[in-house]
């Protein structure tokens, strides 16, 4: 009993010493920022480039940690999937996930959110000569989403999806789930809205794709951090919601959803929703749940 008792006391030492971001990204210098290569949020550019809407927010975060540490704090940028973001949060491997991650009540009990940032919206993208329109036209086709996303159990679920019977395939991440699309071997793509618009904004031939048919879900985006850490979760609240007081957030948004984005100098053109407007005048971190109890 002694040596059950004396383990599981050094798993909870480690647990709270490992949950003192601030003080562990203080003591090492270092921030490591979960970054994706293909998302909607947060993408590369190459040569170790990430840019994107979260990549400049987490920036400023940053920011804004270095003053409240007083000191040097160098950022380190850590590639992740839709697959490995949770389990590289939970570890300690990556201190901001910067990605394009959904709020919700099952992924809140392995790791927890800022205030939400972006609201999102899950549609599907298709050939623009494809004569699909929406879910009823998907029946025997082939629908492509990435590995580690909830995309296609959310469309299985939706009302209008009794009776429609389509195949799946995977993408390991959003570059090669568009792929799929984009080369025949899938006949649509369904995931963020944002992710599809990013796709089909630097893709080859935009004219090529359309994104269409009914909102299957709306989903609070939100930078995620560690579990049970309240202090670092303050301080990138409080960094955000700095932004979003001072318009600054906004000005990000214009910046990478309706100006010219790199490489390829494409225009997204999605505004801000309302509920996205709505979660930056009302700052909160509610799971995906509370916004589907409010239709």
């Amino acid at each position: 009993m002694k040596k059950v008792l004396l383990v599981a006391a050094l798993i909870a030492g480690a647990t709270a010493v490992h949950a003192d971001t601030l003080k562990k990204i203080k003591d090492s210098g270092v921030i490591t920022m979960g970054v994706r290569e293909s998302s909607g949020l947060s993408y590369t550019i190459g040569d170790g480039k990430y840019v994107g809407y979260h990549i400049d927010v987490c920036e400023r975060v940053v920011a804004d940690l270095r003053k409240q540490l007083g000191g040097k704090l160098d950022v380190k940028y850590q590639p992740v999937t839709s697959a490995n973001r949770i389990p590289l949060t939970v570890n300690g491997t990556v201190d901001l996930e910067c990605g394009s991650t959904t709020n919700n009540v099952a992924r809140q009990k392995d790791v927890a959110f800022a205030v939400t940032t972006y609201v999102e919206e899950v549609r599907i993208a298709v050939k623009a000569n494809s004569g699909i329109n929406g879910i009823n036209q998907l029946n025997g086709k082939t629908i492509a989403t990435t590995t580690g996303t909830t995309s296609v159990q959310t469309l299985r679920k939706h009302e209008r999806a009794a009776g429609v019977d389509f195949k799946e395939v995977y993408g390991k991440d959003h570059a090669d789930s568009f792929l799929l699309l984009d080369s025949g071997r899938a006949d649509a793509f369904v995931m963020d809205g944002s992710i599809l618009a990013k796709n089909i904004a630097t893709s080859k031939n935009p004219a090529d794709f359309k994104i269409v048919g009914e909102v299957l879900s709306v989903e609070p985006i939100a930078i995620m951090i560690r579990k049970d850490d309240p202090a670092f979760k303050k301080a990138v609240d409080d960094s955000i919601k700095g932004m979003m007081k001072s318009g600054e957030l906004a000005k990000i948004y214009d910046k990478w959803f309706m100006q010219p984005i790199p490489p390829t100098n494409t225009k997204i053109g999605l505004p801000p929703s309302a509920a996205t407007k709505e979660a930056w005048a009302n700052p909160n971190d509610k799971p995906m749940e509370a916004y589907a109890a409010k239709k």
